[in-house]
């Protein structure tokens, strides 16, 4: 296993893509192991592309990708745009409401990011917001995407970690919300410090909140039905996602009436895109779980963590920071694929309920996105907004004391996640 961790490393330092690091580290192991045949690594490759949990991960990107081609997204920019645009730094807390309602169309923190860059970015560099200062926002503010329903990182680790993903949605939905205050409440202190002006003198009336929110009811929507389908049993999580794919092309062609041949193709080709690296990171890492699991690891990090302490604060609180500087070197989603079935075990060993562990988990690993020296999602904004990355870390420090102090709240009250699947789900 030395070797195996060894190789990886080196192949990540010499730049290789993550993937092709994972899949030829894992393959090192099998050649290690004499009692092991050849075929083995094909075989775990190929088997872990037939899990039928996995379906719930095309189904739900394309959905989203659909709900992008079907009007929903400049909807939803309106109406984050009538609720904010009395506040200071208001085209900064649309960002943080837009990344609020768009967790139940996106998905991916990533995605929402540079979307959010692309809409948002060249309206307030043009009202005078420092550039690194909207890329900073927009790459902050899609983390809530992570937490609120349908999360692909959830998912993924329902899936691996075999955890209820209705509950580990339902999960998502307090940290979101929670997020989403504290990181307006960043935008207000520093908006109001460089005078960054709202849009409009006062708030919106109601007569002008309710007939754009009407617009934007079937996007608000989607969320809550999918929690209700999971919750009474109608559908699995995989047909949920199906589902949200049917949802998305009836709200495009009958409700909106905006979705055309071209959109369709559009989404179907950026599907396939997504899907692609993400099912490629899936079976290549089953080698390196495979060995893992083999080789003991998640027994021996048990035994670790319990020889420090076996107060699961401890054990969860050395875990976090464990996940966050790891962050800063390795991608969210390689982390939930690799970690996820050694980490459960170890939290189960302690007596940690694996969907609190779970919403945790997938947020911290998320943070990383934002932070260097590999963050892809301040990558994307940086690009589309044409910052520095030193400029984006000293402007986003207060975004990401923000989300810290999320992860600290989660730690420190299991409820805050815990409240609402206990509520739905029993």
């Amino acid at each position: 296993m030395t070797w195996v961790l060894i190789v990886f490393v080196a192949l990540l330092i010499l730049g290789m893509p993550v993937v092709f690091a994972i899949g030829i580290s894992g393959f090192i192991f099998f050649l290690q192991q004499p009692s092991l045949p050849l075929t083995m690594p094909v075989q775990r490759i190929l088997s872990e592309t037939q899990n039928f949990a996995l379906l719930a991960i095309p189904m739900f990107i394309f959905a989203g990708n659909l709900m992008n081609e079907t009007g929903i997204t400049k909807r939803l920019v309106k109406f984050a745009t009538t609720l904010a645009g009395h506040m200071y730094g208001s085209l900064a807390q649309v960002s943080v409401v837009l990344s609020t309602l768009m967790g139940g169309v996106c998905g991916s923190a990533i995605a929402d990011a540079s979307m959010e860059a692309r809409i948002l970015g060249p309206t307030m560099t043009s009202r005078g917001y420092s550039r690194a200062y909207s890329a900073a926002v927009h790459g902050f503010t899609a983390l809530i995407t992570i937490a609120i329903p349908p999360s692909i990182g959830l998912v993924l680790y329902g899936t691996i970690g075999e955890v209820s993903i209705g509950r580990l949605l339902a999960g998502g939905i307090g940290p979101g919300l929670l997020m989403s205050v504290f990181l307006a409440t960043a935008v207000a202190i520093t908006a109001r410090r460089r005078k960054y002006m709202p849009e409009r003198p006062k708030m919106a009336p109601l007569g002008e909140i309710l007939p754009t929110f009407a617009h934007t009811l079937w996007a608000i929507l989607f969320p809550f039905l999918l929690l209700v389908t999971l919750r009474f049993g109608l559908l699995v999580p995989s047909e949920a996602g199906a589902a949200a794919a049917v949802y998305a092309m009836v709200v495009g062609l009958v409700a909106y009436r905006e979705m055309t041949w071209e959109g369709f193709k559009r989404a179907v080709r950026l599907t396939i895109m997504d899907v692609g690296m993400v099912m490629f990171l899936i079976a290549l890492s089953s080698l390196i779980s495979y060995a893992m699991t083999w080789e003991m690891v998640p027994q021996a990090l048990s035994q670790l963590l319990l020889g420090i302490s076996r107060n699961p604060k401890i054990v969860i609180g050395i875990i976090v920071l464990f996940l966050l500087f790891l962050g800063m070197f390795v991608d969210s989603t390689v982390m939930i694929l690799l970690l996820t079935s050694i980490l459960v075990p170890v939290i189960k060993g302690v007596g940690v309920d694996p969907v609190y562990f779970g919403v945790l988990m997938v947020i911290s690993c998320a943070f990383g996105l934002l932070t260097p020296p590999v963050g892809l999602a301040m990558y994307s904004v940086c690009s589309i907004m044409e910052c520095s990355v030193e400029d984006f870390v000293r402007e986003g420090w207060p975004f990401a004391l923000a989300v810290l102090l999320v992860i600290l709240a989660m730690y420190l009250f299991p409820p805050l996640v815990t409240f609402i699947p206990n509520a739905i789900f029993g």
